[in-house]
């Protein structure tokens, strides 16, 4: 018998608690294969592509592109086991079994299937599908979908809530606070923490519940206005990439007591390696190496004969966790934002393979196609902030590592080289480091050895 399944934004992993809907990938009166990719989301960290796990007949959408929904909202609904002749065989979400969907959980990146070719139906098809079980007839996108089986109920009691965060509608359930009774004082009516945080206050005073619309108040002539009084001008909401990064950021400054030094050295002799090597061999030698993939490889040697840098703080345990494997981090900037890919392991490889890497990394954060997986995880952070034109910088440590290392521009300097002054090529290296894991020798020792590295190349024949 025919039924319509309804599909939920499915938990996308790593704490994610909600997803932006960037491209629909479906349109109402598709067919679509079980795991084929319905929908396009940016979380927090990565664009994803979510498969439905059911096959059938796109009866509706939820959702316009850019809405924020939260994890369990629904995406869609599904036609499914439609009358013979609606849908193919391939396609219509049984298997020899007559399982009607693919039975997998979804986390981050859907089930891996091919994507089936989409085919429209004919309007009466859906119809005739969903009728045997009642279900709604395709609905605006902005409108929630009742499940296939649920009986029809009150629409004051059942209509969409202008509610983003799960922390608000998680402090309103706390408090036994019904939302469909507020109005927000947000952007098109969203409810707002202040909102319900007043609504509570109201209740326990046994006020009524008023809506929560901002009315602006004079303050005394006496007395600054007020920190929380609105302020004019453009509003950006910090979401997404950007608002995870703010978030992390204002983490690193609240836990880490985080100390900084730096350092000028001479890449004169490190450039002239560089150029050595991508000369070596002709065209055939493969993909040049790149400056960031050599000072990669110095920090891993670094990091071998420092490992108190490779390391993160168990608050709850008060231990110094030191780490066996060093998971690279190099900051990125893209258009959607600061991100930092992982390359693992990079103890294990040489420069060559850490610059290959680094430039597969570097294409996926250009086209927002890095995966979760392959942003999170790092140990240790290399930020060249010298592509951005500046010497120096006191850069934030990637909460929860230990350090990161900077990078400025590398520019001819006057320079005392074997007692004379001439002009060489210079860098400013600065390393931002956890002052729990080590003290300011450690840290500086490692400093030192990297520079010393950039200085003279030939020292890293000894770890490779």
């Amino acid at each position: 018998m025919p039924q319509v399944l309804e599909f939920k934004l499915p938990d996308l992993g790593e704490g994610l608690t909600e997803a932006e809907i960037v491209r629909w990938l479906v349109e109402v009166g598709d067919v679509v294969a079980i795991d084929q990719p319905v929908v396009e989301v940016e979380t927090a960290k990565a664009m994803v592509e979510v498969p439905c796990p059911y096959g059938g007949v796109v009866t509706a959408r939820f959702g316009e592109e850019g809405t924020e929904l939260p994890v369990g909202s629904p995406l869609l609904t599904v036609a499914v086991g439609s009358t013979e002749g609606d849908l193919p065989e391939d396609l219509s979400g049984k298997g020899a079994d007559g399982a009607e969907s693919s039975g997998n959980v979804l986390v981050g990146y859907g089930t891996g299937a091919p994507a089936a070719r989409r085919r429209r139906v004919r309007p009466e098809a859906i119809s005739a599908a969903a009728a045997p079980v009642a279900a709604p007839a395709p609905v605006p996108v902005t409108a929630p979908a009742p499940g296939p089986v649920a009986a029809p109920v009150p629409d004051e009691a059942s209509g969409p809530v202008a509610v983003v965060s799960p922390l608000v509608r998680r402090l309103a359930r706390q408090h036994d606070l019904d939302l469909r009774q507020l109005t927000g004082s947000g952007r098109d009516g969203l409810i707002l923490r202040a909102d319900v945080e007043s609504a509570i206050m109201a209740a326990a005073n046994g006020t009524a519940v008023a809506p929560s619309v901002p009315v602006p108040v004079s303050p005394p002539a006496s007395r600054p206005a007020p920190v929380s009084a609105p302020v004019a001008g453009e509003r950006i909401p910090l979401r997404g990439v950007r608002g995870a990064v703010a978030d992390k950021l204002a983490r690193s400054r609240r836990d880490i007591p985080d100390a900084t030094c730096w350092v000028d050295a001479d890449a004169t002799e490190l450039m002239a390696a560089r150029a050595a090597m991508n000369g070596a061999g002709g065209p055939s030698a493969g993909p040049k190496v790149s400056v960031l993939a050599l000072l990669a490889r110095i920090c891993t040697a670094a990091l071998a004969r420092f490992p108190e840098l490779n390391s993160m703080v168990d608050l709850e345990a008060r231990e110094i966790v030191r780490l066996p494997a060093v998971h690279l981090g190099f900051a990125a900037q893209t258009e959607r934002g600061l991100v930092v890919p992982v390359v693992r392991d990079a103890q294990s490889r040489n420069a060559e393979s850490i610059g290959a890497e680094i430039g597969r990394l570097t294409e996926a954060a250009r086209t927002g196609t890095l995966t979760p997986a392959e942003l999170t995880g790092g140990t240790f952070t290399l930020n060249n902030y010298g592509v951005f034109g500046v010497d120096g910088s006191t850069p934030i440590i990637n909460h929860p590592e230990a350090a990161m290392l900077g990078v400025g521009r590398i520019v001819p300097k006057p320079w005392v080289h074997r007692g004379e002054l001439a002009v060489r090529q210079v860098v400013q290296l600065s390393l931002t480091f956890d002052h729990r894991v080590c003290d300011g020798g450690t840290a500086g020792g490692f400093l030192r050895y990297v520079a010393d590295c950039v200085e003279q190349p030939a020292l890293l024949l000894r770890t490779l």
